[in-house]
């Protein structure tokens, strides 16, 4: 059974119930979630899952099922858990969820700014970066900060659409990442948009609009290879 994942159509939920469909030494699989698994550069979620006496329990980490047929809410193997079938409360830690949401629409961003190929990125707790190919050299610093303000002063919109599979294939001009694959093999592909800024496929989370993200600042570009840059931000 597959786990339906709410975080897919609405990042911002903080709260739901669940039943719990199976328990192994991988973690509790649930038949929904909000709990963004680890994948594509950003963390899996944390949180507690309230069992139904009342007890919480922490969730340490979120990960794919090993055939990806669901998400995996890892616990400390001393913990309680719950049986199968029981109905669990979830709730995330929603300011480490939020921060990461800031950043990962802001290195969507960053990706407009230097127009290059992607060849790796990572999502933390309001820091991320990205590595370009960067064939001519490293960018200013100070420039690639000030363009990427601008964009998030814009105050877009962020939305999401699905594509299938082949429409995606007929328009691989949407893909940046070298590295990390699209979020294929359902049938159809989550499009992420900042309006009038940004489209490319993405299953990860984002704010509602990227005035939400503040200040962002280029905190370092490191020389990775010869035409590799690493690109590092914060926001604040």
């Amino acid at each position: 059974m597959k786990t339906e994942l709410l975080f897919r159509d609405d990042a911002y939920i903080r709260e739901t119930t669940a039943q719990v469909v199976a328990v192994d030494d991988g973690g509790l699989t649930l038949d929904r979630t909000i709990f963004y698994a680890q994948g594509g550069g950003q963390p899996g979620d944390r949180g507690t899952l309230r069992l139904p006496d009342g007890s919480p329990v922490t969730i340490t980490n979120t990960v794919y099922a090993p055939d990806r047929s669901g998400i995996l809410h890892q616990v400390a193997p001393d913990k309680p858990r719950p049986q199968v079938g029981d109905s669990v409360e979830l709730a995330l830690d929603w300011p480490v969820r939020y921060a990461r949401m800031r950043v990962h629409t802001a290195l969507h961003l960053l990706s407009v700014v230097l127009p290059y190929p992607v060849t790796g990125g990572a999502i933390g707790d309001g820091e991320g970066r990205l590595d370009f190919d960067l064939p001519d050299g490293s960018p200013d610093k100070d420039a690639v900060t000030a363009a990427l303000q601008q964009m998030i002063d814009k105050d877009a919109a962020v939305s999401e659409r699905w594509i299938t599979d082949e429409e995606l294939m007929a328009n691989l001009g949407l893909v940046k990442t070298m590295s990390v694959k699209p979020p294929m093999g359902t049938g159809r592909v989550r499009l992420v948009e900042i309006a009038g800024l940004d489209l490319q496929p993405c299953g990860g989370t984002h704010v509602r609009r990227t005035g939400e993200i503040g200040q962002a600042v280029v905190t370092g570009i490191e020389k990775k290879g010869r035409q590799n840059r690493r690109v590092r931000i914060s926001v604040s």
